[in-house]
C-alpha cells in the first residue's frame, strides 16, 4: 500500500467516524461498528489508528487547524473590534454548522468515557478562542481608543459562551436547529456591548 493510499484511508476513517457521531444521537460509538461502517476489519483500523483515542485527537486536531488558520488571518486584517468579534464568532458557527459531527466533540459529548486528555484538548480550544478575541478587545483599545463597559475577560467570556451556547442547542436538537438560526437578529444586541464609550483624548 503507497503513502498515498494510506492516508486516504486514515481520512475515511476520520470521515466515517464524523458521520456516525452525526447519527449516533449520544450513543457511544465501537471500533466494531465504525470498522463495519467503514468495510474494513478492526485489525485494519489499529494500523492506521492505534486507538480510538487517536482517532478522536485527528478530529480534534482537524477542527483547530481549521478554525485557527482562518481566526490568524482575521486577527491580521485590519477592521474594527466590531467587525473583527463577528467574525471569529461567526466563523466558529458557520464551522459548527457544516461539520453537525465534529459537534459532538467540541461539546464533549463524543469523549464521555474516553481519555481525559481529550477533554483538556477541547477546553484548551475554547480557551484559545477566548484568548483570541481577549487580543482583538486590548488592539482595540490601544488602536481604536475603545473601552470595554465591563473587564475584557468578561466581556471575551460573554461572546464566546453565547456562541457555546447556540453549539450546544444545535447538538441537542439533534441537529435540527441550525446554530446560525437568528444569528444575524442576535449579534445587533451583542455587538451593542462592543461599540462602547470611546476614550476621551489624552
Amino acid at each position: 500500500m503507497t503513502q498515498d493510499n494510506k492516508i486516504s484511508r486514515r481520512e475515511q476513517i476520520l470521515q466515517a467516524l464524523a458521520l456516525m457521531l452525526e447519527r449516533s444521537r449520544g450513543q457511544r460509538i465501537t471500533t466494531a461498528a465504525l470498522a463495519r461502517e467503514v468495510s474494513v476489519s478492526e485489525a485494519a483500523l489499529y494500523r492506521h489508528f492505534p486507538s480510538k483515542a487517536k482517532m478522536y485527537e485527528a478530529l480534534i486536531e482537524y477542527i483547530e487547524q481549521s478554525i485557527f488558520e482562518r481566526v490568524a488571518l482575521i486577527v491580521s486584517d485590519a477592521g474594527d473590534i466590531r467587525a473583527r468579534c463577528y467574525s471569529i464568532l461567526t466563523l466558529l458557527l458557520v464551522f459548527a454548522d457544516r461539520n453537525p459531527g465534529l459537534c459532538r466533540v467540541m461539546t464533549g459529548e463524543a469523549l464521555i468515557g474516553e481519555h481525559e486528555r481529550l477533554r483538556g484538548r477541547v477546553v484548551q480550544l475554547f480557551e484559545r478562542l477566548e484568548t483570541q478575541l481577549k487580543q482583538v478587545m486590548r488592539t482595540a483599545e490601544v488602536e481604536e481608543q475603545w473601552r470595554a463597559p465591563i473587564t475584557i475577560s468578561a466581556l471575551a467570556n460573554l461572546a464566546l459562551a453565547t456562541v457555546e451556547g447556540r453549539i450546544v442547542q444545535y447538538v441537542r436538537s439533534d441537529f435540527q436547529n441550525s446554530p446560525l438560526n437568528h444569528w444575524e437578529d442576535q449579534w445587533p444586541l451583542l455587538a451593542a456591548q462592543l461599540a462602547a464609550e470611546e476614550l476621551p483624548p489624552a
